[in-house]
């Protein structure tokens, strides 16, 4: 098997500033600032991420010499470390000509001051919180989004919440840089799957490339027997196999596999989103019968893969899969009133790296509601904390990030070759479906493992879209 191609990791800026008027003042102020600068550094230096560290600066033009070293390195997040006291005239260039996202941290060198020995000198290492607020008024009137991260220095739940944001940077960076595959056709009616393909080049700055099944048809044709029983000996170390499965089915599941491992890798595919309906049996038609193994094996190794002309909620996967969180392609199924739980999952493509158990492929003999037959994955998600995320899009056009968290817990599930999780938001569950169908969801989106939702509202504040929550 081929790997997915190395992404970009997210570029951080990193920048630390102090008011030099102090420095002549109080001597011993500047190396004890410098000390703490260099621990954030080292701290940063540490996270995966390609960190530019840019140096103090502790004046207004040097500010400006850092804002261009900053544009320079494309930044997908810029840290600002407000050590003492500064003037917003010394960062605010930094955030205007950039072209980057800012994240403020004040970290204060210990929980607290020892008020019986401070004087003025020792007060101004604690004094980073200060120019917070001219900081966010001057962003605000001059349009520019607000973060911080208000702290002390070796504070780990401090550190926690600026790690959620290189989390959101790993968003950032992937959606920016991915080339979206989308080929076949929208599945007909599905009117809330309709995506304008502009608009992710426009809001992310993404790629959309358009295939047709014949891409993966011509690919498909040159797939050798031996590769395609090497790929049927993968696939029985990967799943277990239910006596419903056909071997002329798991052949030639294996044999698209193949052939969509090629497609992936000779258009450098971070993700790929399908659907064709066929008639008859006809080649077009066994070939979108017989993705689903191809396309779980490549969500499983990063490269969501999703049926349904999906493309938001391939994305959505994408988001999911940078952050360690999987990401499987789910619907809601039933709701169970007695349990207070939402069945959730879908027939095609899953994460198998989130299966609570081996995952499972079973024979189908039909789809429900589409035309095709052959292999399905089937698992339940692992339990425990779950964060769905959907990519909505708005009348205006506008995307945004939404995001429920919930308990994966255990407790019977169809044997129906689906990917079925029973998920606990701690309320009725009808009340929820009213209350996530009202955000503009669409029907689809990503499950992922953990309870992921600040880090997607960080990462819709970089992206510069909406987050809603429920």
């Amino acid at each position: 098997m081929s790997f997915p191609p190395a992404r970009r990791k997210p570029r951080i800026g990193l920048v630390a500033g102090g008011l030099g008027a102090y420095w002549p003042q109080f001597p011993t102020l500047l190396p004890q600032l410098q000390e703490s600068s260099r621990y954030v550094s080292q701290r940063f230096s540490e996270m995966d991420a390609e960190v530019t560290d840019v140096g103090f600066i502790s004046d207004a033009q040097e500010g400006a010499a850092a804002a261009e070293q900053l544009r320079r390195a494309d930044c997908d997040l810029i840290v600002l470390f407000l050590t003492t006291y500064l003037t917003a005239s010394m960062v605010l260039p930094i955030a205007q000509r950039a072209n980057s996202p800012v994240l403020v941290i004040d970290l204060q060198p210990t929980e607290k001051m020892d008020h019986a020995s401070f004087g003025t000198g020792e007060w101004l290492a604690y004094c980073g919180q200060c120019p917070v607020p001219e900081v966010g008024n001057v962003f605000r009137r001059a349009g520019i989004p607000f973060r911080s991260v208000s702290g002390w220095l070796r504070q780990e739940s401090a550190w926690a919440r600026i790690e959620q944001w290189i989390s959101a940077a790993h968003v950032r960076a992937a959606l920016r840089h991915a080339r979206h595959g989308l080929m076949g056709h929208l599945y007909p009616g599905m009117l809330d799957v309709s995506t304008d393909l502009t608009l992710l080049p426009s809001t992310f700055g993404s790629h959309v490339e358009v295939l047709e099944f014949d891409d993966l048809r011509a690919r498909v044709e040159k797939v050798t027997d031996d590769e395609v029983a090497e790929r049927m000996a993968l696939a029985r170390e990967v799943f277990t196999l239910d006596a419903s499965v056909q071997d002329e089915d798991f052949a030639w599941g294996a044999r698209v596999s193949v052939g969509l491992d090629r497609l992936v890798d000779d258009f450098e595919l971070d993700s790929l989103a399908y659907y064709h309906r066929g008639l008859d049996g006809e080649q077009h038609e066994r070939l979108g019968a017989g993705m689903i193994l191809g396309a779980s094996l490549l969500t499983a190794r990063g490269i969501p893969a999703t049926g349904e002309f999906e493309l938001r909620t391939t994305v959505a996967q994408l988001a999911s899969q940078v952050i360690g969180a999987g990401g499987s392609f789910c619907e809601i199924q039933a709701l169970n009133f007695e349990d207070d739980v939402v069945e959730m999952g879908h027939d095609g493509p899953a994460h198998l790296s989130v299966s609570a158990r081996d995952p499972l492929l079973r024979g189908l003999g039909v789809y429900h509601g589409k035309r095709g037959w052959g292999v399905s994955v089937e698992f339940d998600v692992q339990h425990g904390p779950v964060t769905l995320l959907g990519l909505g899009q708005d009348a205006d056009g506008g995307l945004s990030f939404i995001a429920s968290e919930g308990t994966s817990v255990p407790g019977p599930l169809l044997e129906i070759g689906n990917t079925t999780t029973r998920i606990d938001f701690g309320r009725d569950p009808g009340e929820w479906v009213d209350d996530w169908s009202a955000t503009g969801v669409g029907h689809h989106w990503s499950l992922s493992v953990g309870h992921r939702a600040g880090t997607y509202r960080a990462a819709a504040s970089l992206l510069g879209i909406d987050y809603r929550e429920v």
